[in-house]
């Protein structure tokens, strides 16, 4: 089974050939893999890829900043805690 077009593959086909989806993608440019006649996916070249999405300014992130990140903002309410002082611990 040969690809549908020069830039678009069947999944399956895809898969048996997934070097040579690759190898074109870094030659040729995007290329389109197809699940029941419908576009699904586009493998690109990681410079193009680079091209779409800017790379983001890599920094060292405090604990502060990573909870603060935190997409669910009722995380803080659902941590319970016994009441009472701390349990002793035997580390013998």
């Amino acid at each position: 089974m040969k690809a549908v077009k020069k830039s678009e593959w069947q999944l399956q086909t895809a898969k048996n050939r997934f070097s040579e989806v690759v190898n074109r993608a870094v030659t040729e440019g995007a290329q389109t893999i197809t699940r029941h006649g419908k576009p699904v996916v586009v493998v690109l070249s990681q410079e193009e890829f680079r091209k779409l999405a800017p790379a983001k300014e890599e920094k060292e992130w405090s604990m502060l900043e990573h909870l603060l990140a935190c997409p669910d903002k009722t995380l803080h309410k659902r941590i319970f805690r016994t009441p009472g002082p701390p349990r002793d611990v035997d580390f013998s």
